[in-house]
């Protein structure tokens, strides 16, 4: 039934899913409803709901738009789903927007196989890339990513090998220039945030161990599936789908790093994720496998949300 209902991407779809999103975000918020007299939260809430619904979008643009997925609504159901797994990012702003410019970076990678405008794709990949490691500073570990892209595409021109450190030049001079303005120390800005932390000890409750731990299962049967199918999938796209593997274990490992950890984190590798979940029920068209995988995903965001509110 689920198969059938998002086997094509229909503005019925689109509609569910947002009318998901706002049910799901305002079960969240409403645990804490002081925001709702407060000018300043409430815009801040309407703010992340906004990049919340762009990143939505964006990645069924990305998806679509580079043959990583057929017409259908899987991923930006996937894409919930896996969301729904870690509720606080709901709350978790840095988080949302850094993984909003990476969504931006990640488009531009994906495209550079077309080989058209590939320098302004590798600077602006780059850009948006450092642009996020504000918000997290983590996030730079992606720039590899841009240099994977090089490799596979356009690595016998040296000025591509050059443009990630332009990138990096031109937002260091903006930061610098807004440290200025607004009279705060650069250097102690990153000195916080550029720390290393390998402890895996913030969970708060049983509950958020335990999305952990079925979110870990999940992954690493997606991958799984996306690493033994790869030689049967068009040669066209087996670039693109390599880099979203590389995302994925990039995005592990700023989870891995990064300090003050919580599940939030891993909202940098639902993207990946997302993508490589929807070429799995794509790749395999027997449809009883298919409505397992739906009603197991279901289950497990469901009882993994409502556990942890």
């Amino acid at each position: 039934m689920i198969t059938s209902v998002f086997k094509k991407s229909t503005p019925l779809n689109y509609s569910l899913v947002v009318i998901l999103i706002l049910v799901f975000f305002f079960l969240f918020q409403i645990q804490d409803p002081s925001w709702i007299t407060n000018y300043f939260l409430g815009f801040q809430k309407v703010s992340l709901l906004c990049f919340i619904f762009a990143s939505f979008f964006l990645i069924n643009f990305i998806a679509k738009k580079n043959g990583l997925s057929k017409d259908n609504g899987y991923t930006i159901f996937f894409y919930l789903l896996f969301i729904l797994f870690f509720p606080t990012i709901f709350n978790d702003s840095n988080v949302i927007y850094a993984n909003f410019f990476l969504l931006l970076a990640l488009r531009r990678l994906i495209s550079l196989q077309s080989l058209k405008s590939s320098k302004e794709k590798i600077f602006d990949a780059s850009f948006w890339i450092l642009i996020a490691s504000l918000f997290q500073f983590w996030c730079i570990l992606f720039i590899i990513l841009v240099f994977i892209s090089i490799i596979f595409h356009v690595s016998r021109d040296y000025r591509n090998w050059v443009l990630p450190f332009v990138a990096f030049l031109a937002v260091g001079l903006i930061f610098l220039l807004v440290s200025l303005v607004f009279h705060f120390d650069a250097i102690a800005f990153f000195e916080k945030r550029a720390v290393i932390d390998l402890r895996i000890d913030y969970f708060k409750n049983n509950y958020e161990n335990g999305a952990l731990s079925i979110y870990v299962a999940v992954a690493l049967f997606f991958v799984f599936s996306m690493l033994t199918t790869l030689s049967n999938r068009p040669q066209i796209v087996h670039t693109s789908y390599k880099k979203i593997v590389a995302c994925f274990f990039i995005a592990a490992f700023v989870f891995i790093l990064s300090p003050n950890k919580s599940n939030d984190l891993l909202l940098f590798s639902i993207t990946p994720l997302t993508i490589m979940a929807s070429s799995h029920v794509e790749y395999m068209q027997q449809k009883l496998n298919n409505e397992i995988v739906f009603y197991v995903l279901i289950c497990c965001s469901l009882f993994t949300f409502f556990s942890q509110l």
